[in-house]
């Protein structure tokens, strides 16, 4: 089933203690939301294996920066240690996209994701879950070919340039931490 996920992560038992903030953006490079979770307490880290490292994805002072841009199907999250050190860029794929009444950003998850890490590593994700909810009809042929042409692009476009997205977020959490 097609997911709704919400900035503020409401639903996020793992952090016991969090501060958010999130600001609407309209620029020459950038049209849309920019969110930030501060994590100040977790229950437990979370670290996922990626390429036969484990990787501290979020732990007690990492920040989670979420970009939801409102051309395009995907939205960014990218996770600093708490030494504010990118541990990697993921991209949720996204069927639609908008915000609540409370100015909460959202998106609909449509499965596939992709990770790039800073050494330049790219990892497309979920491709079963994708395949699983087009064959169970919860998506469309056609929500299904969009999810793949969204994923090639930030893997053929955006993923080159790891310079370019890292200034691109780092800009955006600099400009978010201000006003916290």
């Amino acid at each position: 089933m097609v997911k709704r996920k919400y900035a503020n992560k409401p639903d996020w038992t793992r952090v016991l203690s969090k501060k958010f903030t999130t600001k609407y953006i309209k620029n020459s490079s950038f049209n849309g939301y920019a969110s930030v979770i501060c994590v100040e307490k977790v229950r437990e880290p979370l670290i996922k294996n990626m390429f036969g490292k484990d990787y501290c994805l979020v732990d007690d002072g990492y920040i989670w920066l979420e970009i939801v841009p409102l051309e395009g199907n995907y939205v960014i999250t990218t996770m600093y240690n708490s030494n504010k050190e990118i541990v990697q860029w993921y991209f949720d794929i996204t069927k639609n996209k908008g915000i609540t009444e409370e100015g909460i950003p959202f998106f609909d998850d449509l499965f596939l994701d992709v990770v790039i890490l800073p050494n330049s590593k790219v990892l497309l994700l979920d491709e079963d879950e994708l395949k699983e909810a087009l064959d169970n009809g919860e998506i469309t042929k056609q929500e299904f070919d969009m999810a793949y042409k969204e994923a090639k692009e930030v893997m053929e476009s955006i993923a080159l340039d790891i310079n370019k997205l890292s200034d691109f977020t780092n800009r955006y959490l600099s400009e978010l931490m201000k006003i916290k």
